[in-house]
């Protein structure tokens, strides 16, 4: 594999790789309640993980090293006060060289549901997150996030949801 190609791909990896680690804190924190057009009320929460992954899988599909049809594929632990509450799983497709994936994942929360979500994956080191649904406590849940990489594996995830 030639140097640039191995170099983007490692880049790529541990772009990835970043973006889906972290290590101990969760919390969820109420925040105000808005008018929404229906004359209803929401109910808006912060919630904040540490995430603890495992290593991902990048299965070259493409052209050798990165490039468009390449798949990144995740799972992760969710913490809170360094306990287990939770796990994410998701999935990126590559689509260009740099590294540049469209990425989406499902986050369960231990007996209370599930929130989905979809980002661009990018070198950057903080993820901009738009949620698209959810189940169980979470099934009105839009909103958006952030996934910040601190290197070295580590991150926090921030969702800032509305529930109708």
């Amino acid at each position: 594999m030639p140097k640039t190609a191995r170099v983007l791909t490692v880049g790529a990896t541990l772009g990835a790789s970043a973006l889906v680690v972290g290590a101990a804190t969760a919390g969820a924190t109420p925040g105000t309640s808005d008018e929404h057009r229906d004359g209803g009320r929401g109910h808006e929460v912060t919630l904040r993980f540490d995430v603890v992954t495992s290593p991902f899988s990048y299965t070259d599909l493409g052209e050798p090293g990165p490039s468009a049809a390449d798949v990144i594929v995740f799972h992760d632990t969710l913490l809170r006060n360094g306990r287990q509450v939770g796990h994410e799983v998701g999935s990126c497709v590559v689509v260009e060289p740099s590294g540049l994936s469209n990425c989406s994942a499902v986050l369960t929360l231990d007996g209370q549901g599930t929130i989905t979500y979809a980002f661009e994956n990018a070198p950057p080191p903080e993820k901009t997150l738009a949620i698209t649904g959810g189940s169980g406590k979470y099934r009105t849940a839009h909103g958006d996030g952030t996934f910040t990489e601190s290197g070295h594996g580590t991150g926090t995830l921030v969702l800032s949801l509305t529930l109708d």
